[in-house]
């Protein structure tokens, strides 16, 4: 029996997401599914096209780095995705059990331009009430350092910052590079990527058409979050 099967179906049909909803082109992009139970995490092998990806093409990762199980070689973002699912389950208090990185071309273009996404409507404020957050560009000794942790280290560091609970606040974009997000399971990861996306680019045009567009009022924005997400939500059936 294989014991990793329902985990690598799961990052297979994450990843899948990510061709589907357009978020990455050729083989950029990655998913994976945390078994917080197992310490086991499996993700998308590195450089491998979308269409010819299996479920079985996923590789299985322990929280230290290893490869407990697979043939290929894991995504070049593995050590993100490790560092994350370590620190960010202290920091809300839960096993976060999914992270997606995509190359979403109006994700990508905030994290170029260095800027965090204001709440400018209620499209943003029913997935969340805060500015999406951006890091820093990393520095050059933490380049040559090991980039791909200390991605997840700068990640990690930005939102011990800004004092943000990566349980209410599952999007990010790092600096010059691209978007993050993660969830209760990996198909909730990709979800928020394919969210994040809509949001940027509503973003950009909004402030196309107006560069002085403000943030929504408070009031609106919380109305919005609260009959989606509050005790009293009213959204849905």
């Amino acid at each position: 029996m294989d014991k990793f099967k329902t985990l690598r179906d799961e990052a297979y049909e994450a990843n899948m997401e990510i061709k589907k909803n357009k978020l990455a082109i050729y083989t950029w992009g990655n998913s994976s599914a945390f078994d917080p139970d197992k310490g086991v995490f499996a993700i998308k092998p590195s450089g491998v096209d979308y269409d010819l990806l299996k479920p079985q093409s996923m590789v299985v990762i322990d929280l230290e780095g290893n490869i407990v199980e697979g043939k290929l070689k894991p995504s070049s973002d593995t050590k993100t995705h490790q560092v994350l699912y370590k620190e960010f389950s202290k920091l809300a208090g839960f096993n976060i059990r999914g992270i997606t990185h995509t190359h979403s071309t109006f994700a990508v273009a905030w994290a170029q331009a260095a800027k965090p996404v204001s709440v400018f409507g209620t499209t943003h404020a029913d997935h969340g009430t805060e500015e999406i957050p951006c890091t820093d560009f990393m520095n050059a000794e933490a380049v040559q350092n090991n980039y791909e942790l200390e991605t997840g280290n700068l990640i990690v560091q930005t939102f011990k910052k800004l004092n943000l609970d990566p349980a209410f606040q599952q999007m990010v974009l790092v600096a010059g590079h691209g978007p993050f997000t993660w969830g209760k399971n990996a198909a909730e990861s990709v979800y928020n990527s394919t969210v994040l996306e809509e949001i940027c680019k509503m973003a950009h045009l909004t402030l196309s058409i107006n560069p002085e567009t403000k943030p929504l009022p408070e009031h609106i924005i919380k109305k919005h979050w609260h009959r989606k997400h509050g005790k009293d939500a009213y959204y849905g059936q």
